[in-house]
């Protein structure tokens, strides 16, 4: 398929606003791929690779400026598309807004006259992402500039939001799954099985049109490919007795959560809760997989920091671990982890998604050994019908530094990506949001090189509303290493002010949510402290409007 035309279905359906005609037009270009199909399934969502692949673009919003300025012409500066930016306020209309090609012929890109071609998008910005060491970014500003060089305003339109992963034509992955099952006629139920073990819309696309529904049937959790997390919400103990008789408990641990794959041949990786790999940067981990596993596996469970006695350090002391990519043992001296796993996804060839809790858990313990399950690295799972106990339970965890308790369904099925109602997250009565960042102010004085308020923003329909801004409870040593996070997102600077492409959420501390007119989400939080970055979750796990609302209690 052409990019034009790719480019001409996304403005179709970015200008339906009733959801099912969504669904239909995504459903329509799916029937219409042919060849291109895997690929089209993620560029309608705004990815060029599989959700379960932390490959990255690496594409910073000054890098895709200057491509796209160098692409404008001679009179063009990246300065002027952030000036245009400002005015216009999305990347796509800024960059259909120039003539593009007026440097086509150049010798550097001599058969650059040629329509675009979906494949050739894909193959490009491949290459781009591939690009590493030195010359790398004039490597990658080259690529992107011969892209934009052969663009169509249209095509300019879609592809800048593409490679700033910021499409925003109204496609989620339920629009994807949904246009899967319309487009090949498959029950839904494989196609979202198929998603769950594969994390790959363009090989389930791919399966249900040529297999149909015994195609995905096939589909199976891979060693070595992550899968979303199960996830909890949060729940009371008399609720989940009277709804489930028993209750399996497990202590809530103040860490990070992390999937271990244990292959074939022995090769331990490591992912996060949003399926990066963290393998480097965690050796312990995989010094506990060399000792412990024999067999293929994939657990989940949580990384924890601990002092020298033994003892758990806050949560923000893993982040600084995850993040870590060099000088991983001098990292590992200041901030030692060990891991805890709490379930088994698969063992020894077997899936076990389907198998209930406590089977599961049985067959953790098979794969880690019975011993003293904190120290040797398995959380102990009780099953009890007594709060007493429960109270108890939780006492004991909050008295050894944890969080609390979680609350499990005891024959509840593992649902990657799900926060179902079968997990329940128990904690003491500390208020807290996971909030997205989407601008700050440059500080004064002897903070004046560094971002040091920042606005803090809840996911809405329409995209992001502020909530609120915070400056309180970081450090000296916070405000570098979040300059440092951030200053790669700034789309704009205006003063002292700076906006912030939503890529980073921070959990905030608050007294309580009062209604106000001065953000764009009607409320704000009373006493705001910052508390971490959550690099281990995505913007679209962060608190939503519809969140805020239900937790003051307001149904308009």
């Amino acid at each position: 398929m052409e990019f034009s035309e790719f480019a001409a279905r996304a403005r179709e359906i970015e200008d339906e606003s009733a959801d099912l005609e969504t669904v239909s037009l995504v459903a329509d270009l799916l029937r219409d791929a042919n060849d291109d199909l895997a690929v089209l399934a993620r560029f309608v969502q705004g990815r060029v690779f599989p959700a379960y692949d932390s490959t990255t673009l690496d594409i910073g919003p000054s890098l895709c400026y200057g491509a796209l300025a160098r692409a404008a012409g001679p009179n063009v500066g990246p300065e002027d598309v952030e000036e245009r930016l400002a005015d216009v306020g999305e990347i796509g209309a800024v960059a259909a807004s120039y003539d593009l090609g007026g440097q086509r012929g150049l010798a550097a890109f001599g058969e650059g006259s040629a329509d675009l071609t979906v494949r050739e998008v894909d193959s490009e910005l491949r290459a781009l992402a591939a690009a590493a060491g030195s010359g790398s970014e004039d490597r990658k500003l080259d690529l992107l500039f011969g892209l934009f060089n052969r663009c169509s305003p249209e095509e300019a339109r879609y592809l800048a939001r593409l490679v700033l992963s910021e499409m925003r034509i109204g496609v989620g992955e339920g629009t994807v799954r949904d246009a899967i099952v319309e487009a090949f006629d498959v029950p839904e139920e494989p196609v979202e099985r198929a998603l769950q073990v594969s994390n790959d819309y363009g090989r389930v696309a791919e399966v249900a049109r040529d297999g149909g529904a015994d195609g995905l049937a096939g589909l199976t959790l891979e060693v070595g490919r992550p899968v979303q997390a199960m996830l909890a919400q949060s729940g009371a103990v008399a609720d989940v007795l009277e709804e489930w008789g028993e209750v399996g408990v497990e202590w809530k641990y103040d860490g990070a959560r992390i999937q271990l794959h244990h292959d074939p041949t022995g090769e331990v990786r490591a992912f996060s809760r949003n399926m990066e790999e963290i393998t480097d940067a965690l050796p312990e981990v995989v010094e506990f997989a060399d000792e412990r596993l024999d067999a293929p596996a994939i657990l989940d469970g949580e990384v924890v920091a601990v002092d020298g006695n033994g003892a758990p350090l806050p949560f923000q002391e893993v982040l600084r671990r995850f993040r870590r990519k060099h000088d991983v043992a001098a990292a590992r001296e200041a901030v030692a982890v060990r891991p805890v796993f709490f379930d088994c996804l698969h063992a020894d060839g077997e899936d076990l998604l389907d198998d209930p809790l406590v089977e599961r858990h049985d067959r953790l313990i098979e794969q880690l050994g019975d011993g003293d399950e904190a120290a040797e690295g398995l959380s102990r799972l009780w099953i009890t019908d007594d709060p007493d106990e429960i109270a108890a339970i939780e006492a004991d965890a909050l008295e050894a530094g944890h969080e609390g308790v979680m609350l499990k369904k005891p024959d509840s099925a593992y649902s990657p990506g799900r926060r179902g109602r079968n997990w329940r997250k128990r904690k003491p009565d500390v208020e807290t949001l996971d909030l997205v960042v989407t601008g700050a102010e440059w500080g004064e004085g002897r903070r004046a090189q560094f971002l040091g308020t920042f606005e803090l923003s809840v996911r809405s329909e329409g995209g992001f509303e502020t909530i609120g801004k915070v400056a309180t409870g970081v450090s000296d040593e916070d405000l570098a290493d979040l300059t440092d996070l951030l200053e790669p997102h700034v789309l704009a600077e205006r003063g002292q002010a700076v906006e912030l492409r939503p890529a980073v959420v921070f959990e905030v501390g608050y007294e309580e949510i009062q209604r106000s007119p001065t953000y764009g989400s009607g409320y704000a939080l009373r006493f705001p402290r910052f508390l971490a970055v959550r690099s281990d979750k995505p913007i679209e796990e962060a608190a939503s409007l519809a969140d805020v609302r239900r937790l003051v209690g307001d149904r308009s």
